[in-house]
């Protein structure tokens, strides 16, 4: 019984122009308590290979972390599989603002020993006893109100493509970084202010909020669904956008545009740009932002070094990757120092540009 992709990417893809169907891309999370993660990984595979899911779908004894995508004219059945789960019936499924058949090319469900790399110990604190949910209208008010903090929990190649207004965007390439960042600058606040958290979809707030709560933060807010559903929320219900710019998304697509503003820069040249791209030479992989011109420049490279080798034949590009492994480089994720635009790197927690500061002085 095939319980793995035997497909690669290329040959997938044409599958999916030939199908010439749309394809939904779906995200969602749920804690729970799972026995086995290996059998319920497998069973998930089976039906849903089937159903011609595609995606990266994290299982772990504490729940589940997918984003996947799924022909449009098998929806029903996927959701009628979710709803036969007992812990996964009714989900809040996050829908992509922006389509992409591509989105994923290969279906890879793994089992983790936790849903999200967050470096904490569960046992010391109940997960379970969380922040206050909010949706797009209540944020929104939160946004504006002066005893409030808002918190970017996303990762700084995340936030510098969009983000909220009044929002603190800490500098840390990952979440676990993020949370004892957050408590020492914020330590003087627990009782006087209230803590605003959000990220894409809800997941990492969700393990924030009960842990800052353990930590003595007395007013523990988190934005329900994350980004993606407050956008929905926005277009639903024709409320002010508070949010600026892209949103990162952890798909081929790399990002969804949530308004017309561009408020990066490529990490090259400097001019204005918000599209992520990975280095074209494989065996570098690095991810940065690169504008038309410098992807046209430098063939789709982070360096001339990477450019040379892109122009080697195939089997010397592989004789070059033989033996060698990517390590921790690609997880740079803009901060090589092959990229020549050099960013001014602000305070690692400090408001964008012209908000409030961490105190909520207007």
């Amino acid at each position: 019984m095939q319980l793995y992709n035997t497909l690669s990417a290329k040959e997938r893809e044409a599958l999916i122009d030939e199908a010439g169907q749309d394809r939904l891309t779906i995200s969602f999370y749920k804690y729970a308590h799972i026995g086995n993660p290996g059998l319920f990984r497998d069973y998930l595979f089976i039906h849903w290979d089937a159903l011609e899911v595609l995606g990266r779908i994290y299982v772990a004894r504490e729940g589940i972390n997918a984003q996947l995508s799924v022909p449009a004219v098998n929806f029903g059945a996927f959701k009628e599989h979710l709803d036969s789960i007992t812990f996964l019936e009714g989900v809040r499924l996050n829908i992509a603002i922006e389509q992409d058949n591509k989105s994923f090319l290969k279906l890879k469900i793994k089992v983790r020993p936790k849903i999200v790399a967050d470096g904490l110990d569960d046992g010391s604190f109940d997960v379970t006893n969380k922040g206050v949910h909010v949706d797009a209208r209540r944020f929104n008010e939160l946004i504006e109100d002066p005893e409030a903090i808002v918190v970017d929990m996303r990762n700084h190649y995340e936030s510098e493509i969009g983000h909220f207004e009044n929002a603190i965007t800490p500098d840390v390439d990952t979440f676990r970084d993020s949370l004892d960042l957050i408590e020492e600058q914020l330590r003087d606040h627990k009782e006087d202010k209230k803590l605003v958290m959000y990220c894409t979809g809800g997941i990492r707030c969700e393990k924030a909020s009960a842990y800052y709560k353990h930590k003595g933060f007395k007013q523990v807010y988190q934005l329900e669904g994350g980004i993606i559903e407050y956008t929905r929320q926005v277009q639903k219900e024709s409320l002010e956008n508070k949010f600026h710019g892209k949103n990162f998304v952890f798909d081929n697509r790399r990002g969804e545009r949530i308004t017309d503003e561009v408020i990066a820069r490529c990490h090259q040249c400097g001019e204005p740009a918000d599209t992520h791209t990975n280095c074209a030479n494989e065996g570098c992989h690095l991810l940065f932002i690169q504008c038309d011109a410098c992807a046209a420049e430098m063939d789709g490279c982070c360096s001339d070094a990477c450019k040379d080798i892109v122009a080697l034949p195939p089997e010397e590009r592989k004789k070059l990757r033989k033996g060698k492994f990517n390590s921790n480089r690609i997880f740079k994720k803009g901060r090589s120092e092959v990229l020549t635009y050099k960013r001014q790197v602000p305070d690692p927690f400090s408001p964008v540009a012209g908000d409030k500061d961490p105190a909520g002085a207007s």
